[in-house]
């Protein structure tokens, strides 16, 4: 197995055009692992780490750009991302431990395709761009086009994940992403619930997006409960009917880590408690966070 350290994107690209069993990564926080499991050793490793723009976090104009190669405690340290985006700092703190936080990023995160990848909600509720760079020059998806299945995405073999754009959010506006483990710490989601909402001046969700993680095989948009949410002051029947919404979406799997039943009452729980918590954060910052 040979390994390589390009520092433009293009020659990563060009690596991965020349060699079908070549892999790219960008902390090997998951294909190490996977390695020692059984996985079959590719013919040439890739690291990302060293191209420039794939580990830089900037703010231009609205638009934050984020490195999909950027390791998680760039993201967790940065006080400007996290005012804008809580939830998936947030997320992207709950990715292993502290030292697997200095290697592990949101392109390896989301690349990797697990159903329970901590930062997947979070991106797709913040309606989070992935710019894929290709043969044909880079286009811009949706993080929630990415992953098509476990373990599979909609790249080409020589396409790579540049970063992600974020569009701060407007005035009273935030997020909250919450799991749930069977540990307390350096554990796979039982179920994870991101939660936007954007509040009127009286109070009042003006705009709602749930998604759910690990209760599908992809990432879940729960529009039902977004609609529950959406014109509602946050009562208690509003959250109920978010909560049972959410439940009803899921669509998991019995494992040793949960059951359905479990899980579906659990994605209910948790979509409630994060729509609290986004709530809370737009009161308590009055909604100055984000773009104007």
């Amino acid at each position: 197995m040979k390994y390589a350290a390009p520092t433009t994107i293009d020659e990563a690209r060009a690596l991965l055009a020349d060699d079908a069993d070549a892999i790219v990564f960008a902390g090997a926080t998951d294909v190490v692992p996977q390695m020692r499991g059984g996985r079959p050793e590719p013919s040439m490793l890739i690291d990302l780490k060293n191209i420039d723009r794939l580990m830089s976090v900037s703010l231009e104009g609205d638009t934050w750009l984020v490195g999909a190669a950027a390791p998680s405690s760039a993201l967790t340290a940065n006080a400007e991302l996290a005012a804008d985006f809580p939830g998936v700092t947030e997320a992207a703190g709950l990715i292993g431990s502290d030292q697997i936080q200095n290697r592990s990023s949101l392109g390896g995160n989301l690349c990797n395709a697990s159903p329970a990848a901590d930062s997947v909600p979070a991106l797709v509720v913040n309606d989070a761009v992935a710019v894929i760079a290709g043969a044909g020059g880079e286009r811009r998806v949706p993080v929630a086009d990415v992953v098509t299945g476990p373990g599979q995405t909609s790249l080409a073999h020589d396409e790579i994940v540049a970063c992600f754009e974020l569009t701060r959010p407007a005035a009273r506006t935030s997020d909250a992403y919450l799991r749930l483990i069977p540990r307390t710490e350096m554990d796979i989601a039982v179920v994870g619930a991101g939660v936007r909402l954007t509040l009127d001046g009286d109070g009042t969700v003006s705009a709602a997006t749930v998604a759910l993680g690990a209760v599908a095989p992809t990432v879940v948009r729960v529009p039902a409960a977004e609609a529950a949410l959406a014109g509602s002051r946050l009562d208690d029947a509003a959250l109920a009917a978010a909560a049972a919404a959410a439940s009803d979406a899921c669509n998991p799997i019995d494992d040793k880590r949960g059951t359905i039943n479990y899980r579906r009452q659990v994605a209910g729980v948790l979509t409630r408690r994060a729509a609290g918590i986004a709530a809370d954060r737009i009161r308590t910052t009055n909604g100055q966070n984000g773009a104007s």
